[in-house]
């Protein structure tokens, strides 16, 4: 079990990591969540309908990596030409109506990791097994897979052949911390795939 996820019984995942990978992982979900923001207005409305008639930005964000959390809905490579305009309204408008509720569920997603490493924390010293229902899996995955596409970003992966080339950095390269922390977040989340599929 160390370093990949296994089903248990009745559904869910577990994990054994050590204090360090909480720690980093930890560390990492903290900084999605400052990355990604509160939510519309900041704090949470008393009035329930107030959130769902909150429009959202309508346009992309600045930051890279929040625009590869947060694409355009239309357009991009292999748009046809000429339809620019036409797909940058459909894009824009898209996103006024759903960017505050996927920010929302990559806020939920980080926030179940976070609360379940802080509970893993605190039963022990070492390593932790870590268990998680077949709901808080399903937000691991989430977090897991934002995570890699924000690293990703970072360190310009765009295709395969980026990735292979990361492989070789030498150990000298001030990218290699990342990229271990890209690759062991890759294999977690291909275990937990598996395993939510079993």
């Amino acid at each position: 079990m160390p370093g990949h996820f296994e089903p248990i019984p009745g559904g869910g995942a577990a994990v054994a990591l050590d204090e360090v990978e909480i720690s980093i992982i930890r560390s990492l979900a903290v900084q999605l969540l400052e990355l990604i923001g509160p939510g519309p207005g900041g704090e949470p409305s008393d009035d329930p309908l107030a959130e769902l008639f909150t429009e959202g930005p309508s346009e992309p964000p600045a930051d890279p990596v929040m625009r590869r959390l947060l694409p355009d809905a239309y357009g991009g490579p292999g748009s046809e030409a000429g339809d620019e305009d036409e797909l940058r309204a459909y894009s824009s408008e898209f996103r006024r109506f759903t960017e505050n509720d996927l920010r929302a569920k990559k806020r939920d997603d980080a926030l179940v990791v976070i609360r379940s490493l802080d509970a893993a924390m605190s039963a022990g010293e070492g390593e932790t097994v870590l268990k998680l229902t077949v709901e808080e899996s399903r937000n691991w995955l989430g977090a897991l897979n934002d995570l890699r596409l924000a690293i990703g970003t970072r360190l310009e992966v765009a295709d395969e052949d980026d990735a292979e080339l990361l492989y070789r950095l030498p150990d000298s390269d001030p990218r290699k911390p990342m990229v271990m922390a890209y690759l062991w977040l890759g294999g977690l989340q291909e275990t937990l795939v598996g395993t939510l599929m079993n």
